[in-house]
């Protein structure tokens, strides 16, 4: 693995960490009783994500860059192996990326600055909605990093097999050759 490859490990797993820290009270929100404390800790929570320093979210989002520039870097080298696994890699981080825009980005404004006329339960189906959709981000990027393993594993077994059959061939030429009947 190389640069390219660090990159979009490096990213994506960064990516999916912090998705991982919202999930911890995204499953409270999503699979336990909704209860006031549950609530307000993921008001305080999300709204503490929200107004985070802009160098914290320069980092963020400087490192969703990086996923994309590895990703397009290692499809320029358009093999077999960068058409399945990075083209499909980086279809899923567009998706990923997409479904942060669309909906994260939203639900998170909605949550720490509501609108004139939001009420309670409109803060809290955003609060729902956010957490939903940061559990289908962790599933693509979970997915994107599988496809890069699968990638590597895939180019370690096609060298593997190339060893082999050089080896085959090695043993084949060094062999005497047999007697031509005369």
């Amino acid at each position: 693995m190389g640069f390219r490859g660090a990159a979009v490990l490096s990213a994506t797993s960064f990516f999916i960490g912090i998705q991982f820290i919202c999930f911890n009270v995204d499953y409270r929100i999503l699979y336990r009783p909704l209860t006031d404390q549950v609530i307000d800790d993921g008001f305080q929570f999300y709204t503490t994500f929200f107004n985070a320093p802009p160098a914290i979210k320069a980092l963020l989002h400087g490192f969703i860059g990086v996923g994309f520039i590895g990703l397009l870097t290692k499809l320029h080298a358009w093999d077999d192996s960068a058409m399945f696994f990075d083209g499909t890699s980086l279809v899923a981080y567009i998706f990923a990326f997409a479904v942060y825009m669309s909906v994260a980005i939203p639900s998170l404004r909605t949550i720490a600055t509501p609108a004139e006329g939001n009420t309670r339960d409109d803060r809290i189906e955003a609060m729902r909605v956010l957490s939903a959709g940061n559990t289908i981000i962790i599933v693509i990027l979970a997915g994107v990093l599988l496809l890069q393993a699968g990638e590597e594993y895939a180019r370690r077994a096609e060298a593997k097999e190339l060893a082999k059959i050089i080896e085959a061939e090695k043993k084949a030429a060094s062999a005497p050759q047999g007697k031509k009947d005369q």
